[in-house]
């Protein structure tokens, strides 16, 4: 068999790299090692920039966080419980927000601040329908965090969360704002809307811990995470936190509408979504009605749909809740109802709600 002459390997030269906007230009001016050390500086100087906002935001925000210990009654052989969460003073007076979750039915409530004092503290207000309180503590011009406008959010966005999980003071965790306007519901049973949903990690403890920007504004409030997910956490947008704040300061609770019925979601007829003009194909099915209220006064009856209110369309009980918490008590208001396939109009005017 023939074999084939031998040839020296020819010498191996590396391929060039040519830039995308051309031919490389004639001299040393982009020698092999230059532009991966500049991309590799301008990351750097990414990196650098984004840590430097996040300490700035913390150093601004942190001197405000404090742990709170609670003592709660509780049934049992043991007569109380013990639980921990975060808050953070919003006035230099001593007012601190939290969730209503950490001090709602609490017998004494302990707050830690940064610089190792341990202070009692009173209630000032709660409001378990929106997860929020307020409580004081006796002492003077403490730092206090800036609550932001949550309006001006966009999902992407970098936001901190610090708190005290699992009793690790000062805690800080970092990510981005994932969505908006989320639905979560509350242990009382209503829908809270708006809600912020960020991957800031967050863990027993972070409940009442403020959420950051990178301006070192408080844009929410630590409220919630969904277990066994990662990454699903939740905030209440600062816009509550301050309608809420102001009115507990003022009232020691939200004052919302009420009307004396039981009631759920029902889904309608097309025929009758189409027959009546109605906005929505949902509306609110009256289970009963209470004896002296809003409801019996207007001559509300035990399966009426409840279709609108104060000219808001009702597709469901969360929608009534909505209304009653916008409107003001004691002010009369149209109700548009469904009874026995006909369209009815009342008057009725909301009161007080009895659990605030």
């Amino acid at each position: 068999m023939a074999r084939l002459p031998h040839r020296p390997p020819a010498a191996f030269e590396p391929p060039r790299l040519v830039p995308l906007g051309g031919p490389e230009p004639a001299g040393d001016a982009t020698r092999s090692g230059d532009v991966p050390h500049e991309a590799a500086a301008a990351d750097l100087d990414l990196l650098d920039a984004y840590s430097r906002a996040v300490v700035s935001a913390v150093e601004r925000v942190s001197p405000a966080v404090c742990n709170i210990e609670v003592t709660a009654e509780r049934r049992g052989p043991r007569g109380s419980s013990v639980g921990t969460g975060s808050g953070f003073v919003f006035a230099p007076d001593g007012l601190i927000l939290t969730n209503s979750h950490v001090v709602h039915g609490a017998r004494h409530v302990e707050v830690t601040l940064q610089d190792g004092r341990h202070l009692p503290a009173t209630m000032v207000g709660d409001d378990p329908d929106t997860d929020l309180a307020v409580i004081r503590v006796t002492a003077n011009d403490l730092p206090a965090a800036t609550l932001g406008d949550s309006a001006r959010l966009r999902p992407g966005q970098i936001v901190i969360a610090i708190g005290n999980p699992l009793g690790f003071q000062a805690t800080v965790t970092a990510g981005v704002l994932s969505a908006l306007g989320r639905s979560l519901r509350s242990r009382s049973g209503r829908l809270m809307d708006n809600i912020l949903q960020t991957d800031a990690a967050l863990n027993p403890g972070n409940s009442g811990g403020p959420l950051v920007d990178t301006r070192g504004e408080v844009v929410g409030v630590n409220t919630a995470v969904i277990l066994p997910a990662q990454g699903l956490c939740f905030a209440i947008p600062s816009n509550t936190a301050r309608w809420v704040a102001g009115r507990l300061i003022q009232h020691g609770r939200i004052r919302r509408g009420y009307l004396g019925v039981a009631a759920q979601t029902v889904k309608l007829h097309r025929r009758s979504v189409a027959e009546h003009g109605l906005a929505t194909a949902g509306g609110v099915l009256v289970l009963s009605v209470e004896r002296g209220t809003p409801a019996a006064a207007a001559g509300l009856e035990d399966g009426d749909i409840l279709v609108a209110l104060g000219e808001q369309p009702l597709a469901s009980v969360d929608d009534l809740h909505r209304v009653l918490t916008e409107h003001p008590s004691g002010r009369p208001m149209p109700l548009v109802l469904l009874r026995r396939g006909r369209k009815l109009e009342r008057e009725i005017t909301p009161a007080d709600s009895p659990r605030g």
